[in-house]
């Protein structure tokens, strides 16, 4: 479904991403994991068309997105639930899921679309006309897939869902994760949480500096002693 060959990306001077190749199947859960600063963000940005790539390719499903508008990728299939969340807080929840469909134009389309994402989420429903700015950062959260969802994607790329969560509401956005792909939806995850990200893996690989220095099953990784070592603190 998504393929990177050989992509390469930089920031001005700084060679960020060499030569990375990754895929990630129809129906699976792939996640990519690594320190800070490893260039996990970078790596998604580049497939979503916010950063340009100096070389490489991205393919979706056949097509070249480097050569595609990122308006255009959302179209294809392609949805990012970026790092922060970046939620619009002035806005209320009704309205950031409608501007997750804002390439769409059919309404009632789009308002079935809001139904789904209220029976997905009702804590969202109860707080459909609250400011988005108001939520916690677990329903923040939440609205951020939500309105990633309304394009009704083929693909989900997550940037490190759990980041500033408590354990309890960790274990809440990767229970949603699951039921997610459970609906069908294939996943691409960023997540520092290496031990959780790698548990509802299929496959995974590990980025260290721009560069994949690692792949496998979720289980692999789980069990491999230089990943246990860096990254699961064992």
């Amino acid at each position: 479904m998504l393929k990177l060959s050989n992509l390469n990306v930089c920031y001005g001077a700084i060679h960020a991403i060499h030569d990375v190749s990754l895929e990630v199947k129809d129906g699976e859960i792939v996640s990519l994991i690594g320190a800070n600063g490893a260039g996990k963000t970078t790596i998604l940005r580049s497939i979503t068309g916010l950063h340009q790539a100096k070389s490489g390719s991205v393919e979706y499903n056949g097509q070249d997105l480097l050569k595609t508008l990122p308006s255009r990728i959302v179209t294809l299939g392609v949805a990012h639930v970026p790092e922060g969340r970046h939620v619009f807080p002035t806005m209320t929840v009704e309205e950031n899921l409608e501007m997750g469909a804002y390439m769409g134009k059919d309404r009632e389309r789009i308002k079935e679309s809001i139904k789904e994402i209220f029976q997905r989420f009702p804590r969202l429903e109860e707080r459909k006309k609250q400011l988005a700015g108001t939520l916690s950062g677990g329903e923040q959260q939440m609205l951020a897939v939500g309105r990633a969802l309304m394009s009704r994607p083929g693909i989900l790329l997550m940037d490190e869902p759990s980041m500033g969560l408590s354990p309890i509401l960790i274990r809440e956005i990767f229970d949603i994760i699951k039921e997610v792909h459970k609906q069908g939806i294939t996943v691409l995850l960023v997540e520092q949480n290496a031990k959780m990200a790698l548990s509802i893996a299929d496959r995974a690989y590990v980025l260290e500096t721009g560069r994949i220095v690692m792949t496998g099953t979720g289980r692999e990784l789980l069990n491999n002693a230089d990943v246990k070592k860096a990254y699961l603190g064992a």
